[in-house]
C-alpha cells in the first residue's frame, strides 16, 4: 500500500469554537452535524484545545455543568496536532499510541486546517485493493 499525505483524507470543513463557548452550545453543533469534536480556537484561529465526545463523558459523570459552562473548562489543552505533509501512516501510529480518535491538522501561517479521524483512516483502507487469492463467502 502506498503511503499518502494526511492532505488527502483529512476533512478541511474543521468545525471550530472559541474558548468562552458554552458547552451545551459545543454539545449542539457536534450533534446537528454529526461531528465528534470541535477544535476551539483563539481570534487568529490558532489552537487552543479540542473538546471531544469523551470530554462530555467526563462533563456528565461530573454532573457539574451549569449554563454558561464554557468550553475552556473542559477542553484539552496540549493538543497533540499533525500537518497535510505527514504521512498515513505517521498519522496512524501517532493516533493508536496515544488511543485519538481525532487529529487536529494545522499549518504554521494558516492555524487549523483540517481534522483527520479514524474513520477517515478507515474509509481510506476499506477502498485500497484486497490482496487476490482470498477466498469469499467460503468459496475458492
Amino acid at each position: 500500500m502506498e503511503d499518502i499525505f494526511v492532505a488527502r483524507l483529512m476533512s478541511s470543513d474543521v468545525y471550530t469554537v472559541g474558548p468562552d463557548t458554552l458547552v451545551e452550545d459545543a454539545a449542539t453543533a457536534m450533534l446537528e452535524r454529526d461531528i465528534g469534536s470541535v477544535v476551539v480556537v483563539n481570534e487568529s484561529n490558532r489552537i487552543c484545545g479540542i473538546l471531544t465526545g469523551t470530554d462530555f463523558v467526563k462533563i456528565v459523570s461530573e454532573r457539574k455543568p451549569k449554563d454558561q459552562t464554557p468550553v475552556s473548562r473542559y477542553m484539552t489543552e496540549d493538543v497533540v496536532t499533525g500537518s497535510a505533509q505527514d504521512t498515513i501512516h505517521e498519522m496512524a501510529e501517532l493516533m493508536t499510541d496515544h488511543g485519538f480518535q481525532h487529529v487536529p491538522i494545522v499549518d504554521e501561517t494558516e492555524g487549523v486546517i483540517g481534522m483527520l479521524s479514524t474513520t477517515d483512516l478507515t474509509a481510506y483502507l476499506s477502498r485500497q485493493d484486497r490482496p487476490t487469492g482470498l477466498a469469499t463467502g467460503g468459496e475458492e
